[in-house]
């Protein structure tokens, strides 16, 4: 199998890098290992030290590494600069923040003394993707390394040179051999290492294919694992929202990282009073959308990662089509070289329609118009996906009673889901298991170590 960056602006290939050997990969295993061993005995204050140095030097190429990005899957050069911000932003939170988190927890047991001390528990792989290859990168690694842990990494294949730069970032930092490492491995390797007995945990980033591949190949070797999967993210405005800003955040929810993001906006669904109004302000705006090149900063819709992805979603609209959704705006490819998709918004979509229950991973908005309330909450429910979701309105505690019904891992009230350093990240249903991020980030792959001290009186 051959990595290969290929740039999504005119799909022509950059550069290509052959897949590990067997032999290879038992060498970076047996390093991960060893510096397992040796780094779970190191302070805290180690620990940060390295996530700040990492952090510093994100920032300091900051320019060079977001046009790698650019490069690699077509992020805007602008979001791209962002997400290595964002990045370091990580690295630094869990650096500052990880040895209080993880400090001892005090019990008042019945009989005697009792504590729950935190303790790493070994080697870990990382399968993450490619759209946010940095920061899905720095939201695992970084809260393991400070608990003790070290990892795996086994990146897209798409993105092979951005895979490579954080492990010599690491190296640069001062990491001990095997604290990070990067694999280019495939499928069929990846699978394979899962059963390795000296990796303890697994946490991927992906498709619910991948997802359910690994939960149940960690599951067969009895192993720990974190999936975050697809989504499909309602985006509800109520009567009482603020139609402007609505319109504003939707735009932004829709087309962030050119639409291929897991968390994006995908569905919009507005109550029936003001719903014409929302669609024809969204329209307008998202005809105003710039698609071009990502370096350009007049661009607000670059292409997606790779040509295949843009026949996917080409389809995916013809297949709406095809099944009863009308066309308000956009659904074709771009006239252009490139992995081009017009901004698109569909209406008419029917539970009966064939891509009514899937996930669009591009610039393609589903808008529907619902009765009241309760039915936009209906509806947002109505998915075998739990990732997050958003409520627009003007009365705060009516958007946290809605948000309370809504059956996802985050929703966020006049906002579209977003994320940050200290704010849990996670789904439920089809979206998968776990948390990334914030204090709970390293409650995942992390010994919660019962220590009792008996009295000598202790009746047992």
């Amino acid at each position: 199998m051959i990595f290969q960056t290929i740039n999504p602006t005119n799909n022509k290939v950059v550069k290509s890098f052959d897949e590990m050997t067997d032999a290879t990969i038992e060498t970076a295993i047996s390093q991960a290992s060893i510096a397992f061993n040796e780094w779970k005995l190191t302070d805290y204050q180690t620990r940060s030290q390295l996530l700040y140095t990492v952090a510093g030097l994100l920032r300091a190429k900051r320019k060079e590494l977001a046009k790698m990005i650019t490069l690699e899957m077509g992020k805007l050069l602008s979001h791209a600069e962002g997400e290595i911000k964002l990045s370091a932003e990580i690295f630094d939170y869990y650096a500052k923040n990880a040895e209080q988190f993880l400090a001892d927890k005090i019990l008042n047991p019945v009989h005697g003394k009792a504590l729950i001390r935190y303790s790493p528990v070994g080697v870990l792989l990382g399968i993450q993707p490619w759209n946010f290859p940095f920061y899905q990168v720095a939201r695992f690694a970084a809260p393991n390394i400070m608990i003790g842990n070290t990892v795996l990494v086994k990146h897209a294949m798409n993105v092979p040179q951005c895979a490579m730069a954080i492990e010599e970032i690491f190296a640069e930092a001062g990491a001990p051999l095997g604290l990070y490492t990067n694999l280019l491995i495939s499928h069929k390797q990846t699978e394979k290492l899962i059963g390795d007995k000296r990796i303890r945990g697994l946490s991927l980033t992906g498709s619910e294919v991948a997802g359910a591949i690994v939960a149940a190949e960690a599951g067969k070797h009895v192993k720990k694992s974190v999936l975050e999967l697809g989504g499909s993210d309602a985006f509800i405005i109520l009567e009482d929202a603020d139609i402007d800003k609505a319109v504003e955040w939707a735009v932004v929810g829709r087309i962030n990282n050119n639409g291929q993001c897991c968390v994006a906006s995908k569905r919009f669904i507005a109550v029936d009073s003001i719903a014409d109004t929302f669609l024809e302000k969204f329209k307008t705006k998202m005809e105003a959308v710039v698609v071009g090149d990502p370096m350009d900063d007049a661009t607000h819709l670059g292409p997606l990662c790779t040509e295949a992805a843009a026949l996917k979603i080409a389809d995916q609209v013809k297949r709406a089509v095809d099944g009863g959704a009308k066309i308000l705006m956009g659904g074709k490819r771009v006239n252009r070289e490139g992995a081009f998709m017009e901004a698109t918004i569909l209406t008419d979509i029917k539970p009966e329609n064939p891509v009514f229950y899937e996930e669009f991973f591009g610039p393609v908005a589903l808008f529907f118009k619902v009765k009241d309330e309760a039915a936009a909450i209906a509806l947002a429910n109505d998915s075998p996906y739990g990732l997050g979701g958003s409520v627009f309105t003007q009365d705060i505690e009516r958007g946290k009673r809605v948000a309370n019904q809504i059956d996802t891992g985050m929703v966020f009230i006049n906002h579209p889901t977003w994320t940050q350093a200290d704010l849990p990240f996670g789904g439920t249903k089809g979206s998968g298991y776990g948390r990334e991020m914030a204090q709970l980030g390293l409650d995942e792959f992390v010994n919660k170590k019962l220590i009792r001290v008996s009295e000598l009186s202790d009746p047992f």
